[in-house]
């Protein structure tokens, strides 16, 4: 795919123009026509976070195609503004405990979704992966790694890689600076060297309310330290947050965020990627969404910007991965599972993934099927298949969310007093706790 064709495909998604209809209705998809009782229509309400930039361009493609094959149900878009949903699961949780749920709502497939499996607010969709063939179609090491208790709660709808650093070629190549650092301590001499010339060299927000940047910065170096077999132990009773890896890589964090310009400014995830993309910042450790934005911007790959493996995490693909849900006491639950159904076929999910900069979660993606897809998106379909996958903590694989939400306090004392030995004695406090 080239980037003027996703360029034009997210323009016109987010103008509700249906360019994903005229262009991917030719892809197979299953189709449900729901209406209502009398034939009348039916209505969806769907809950998401996706509410800026290529997220939102995303979801508009991915809606253009859902009425093609469901043009009588009418969308309602409850979508909650949020880095990394922070706000939108707030919210979600005061409706699911209120007995008011959307008809399906956005979650981050893995232990994210333990909450509220425990809490009996989902319904189980082995049905519908038995009904769709999902089993077979979906890539495997993705449904062992998001499967709780061996049954399906979910419909995963993208893989995003995380571990990716993103770099403005022509603000690198004047501080010296290498776009794709090999290791940490490269990493943070690239970083000098970029402070130097005056400009910022890590676009970054360390507020309460952006925690999840510091925190997903946090993840890419512990990976980074662990490697790949390191990493998913911490999750397991036992882990060891005590090493002297850990500590090394939280050392890193102290060194990588005190060099970044300005981090307790207010400022969310796509406004750093501008930033990098304007040429005001050098890097930013991201996931691929940025990617989006980029294009968005009309910003050309590998000559405006380029990307890499996080430092340090070469050959292991950190991963996540959005999913929609069918929520118990669904209002319109047959409208819910013909969005389910959409966004479990290949024209919904590339229909999707296509403007957000994800990959297809499919455990076969085609040669013509790729030629949807840009650079970037086929390099990251490379990675999938030719490292090793390890899940995200920031966005909802390794630790269910009290868990999550303990390293989120942490982290925020941690950017006031900017101790790496406290940080990590109540990280191991927070592990000790919540570990299953």
């Amino acid at each position: 795919m080239s980037i003027s064709r996703r360029a034009f495909l997210a323009t016109a998604g987010s103008l509700g123009l249906g360019a994903g209809t005229a262009l991917l209705s030719g892809c197979a998809s299953s189709s449900t026509n729901v209406t209502g009782p009398s034939g009348t229509p039916s209505s969806l309400e769907v809950f998401s976070w996706w509410t800026e930039g290529g997220e939102k361009a995303a979801l508009s493609s991915l809606v253009s195609e859902f009425h093609v094959h469901n043009p009588h149900i009418d969308f309602v878009n409850r979508a909650v503004a949020g880095g990394a949903g922070t706000n939108a699961k707030a919210e979600l949780a005061r409706r699911l405990q209120a007995g008011n749920p959307p008809d399906t709502f956005q979650g981050q497939a893995g232990a994210m979704l333990d909450d509220y499996v425990d809490a009996g607010q989902l319904e189980d969709l082995g049905f519908l992966y038995q009904q769709q063939g999902w089993d077979r179609s979906l890539n495997s090491t993705l449904l062992a790694l998001t499967k709780r208790g061996g049954k399906h709660w979910s419909v995963p709808l993208d893989i995003h890689h995380i571990n990716v650093i993103w770099a403005n070629k022509r603000v690198c190549d004047h501080a010296k600076a290498p776009v794709a650092p090999d290791n940490v301590p490269d990493f943070v001499t690239a970083l000098h060297r970029v402070a130097a010339t005056g400009k910022n060299p890590l676009a970054i927000s360390a507020t309460t309310a952006e925690i999840w940047q510091v925190k997903h910065v946090m993840e890419c170096l512990l990976v980074a330290e662990l490697g790949p077999t390191g990493w998913p132990a911490l999750w397991q009773a036992g882990g060891n947050w005590d090493s002297q890896q850990v500590a090394s890589a939280l050392d890193a964090l102290r060194q990588i965020l005190a060099l970044a310009v300005n981090p307790t400014a207010e400022l969310s995830w796509d406004q750093a990627s501008a930033a990098v993309g304007r040429g005001e910042a050098a890097y930013q450790i991201m996931g691929d969404w940025t990617e989006a934005s980029f294009t968005l911007a009309g910003l050309v790959p590998q000559h405006d910007y380029d990307w890499a493996p996080a430092p340090g995490t070469s050959g292991t693909f950190v991963f996540a991965s959005d999913c929609f849900t069918l929520p118990k006491g669904a209002k319109d639950r047959e409208a819910a599972i013909a969005w389910l159904v959409e966004c479990g076929s290949q024209s919904g999910q590339d229909s999707f993934t296509t403007v957000k900069g994800a990959i297809p979660p499919r455990a076969v993606i085609g040669s013509t099927e790729r030629g949807l897809f840009d650079a970037y998106s086929l390099w990251s379909m490379e990675q999938w298949t030719g490292t090793q996958i390890v899940g995200s903590l920031t966005h909802g694989v390794v630790a269910r969310a009290a868990w999550n939400s303990a390293i989120d306090t942490a982290l925020v004392a941690f950017v006031a007093n900017r101790d790496p030995v406290r940080l990590q004695t109540a990280l191991a406090a927070a592990a000790k706790e919540f570990a299953a």
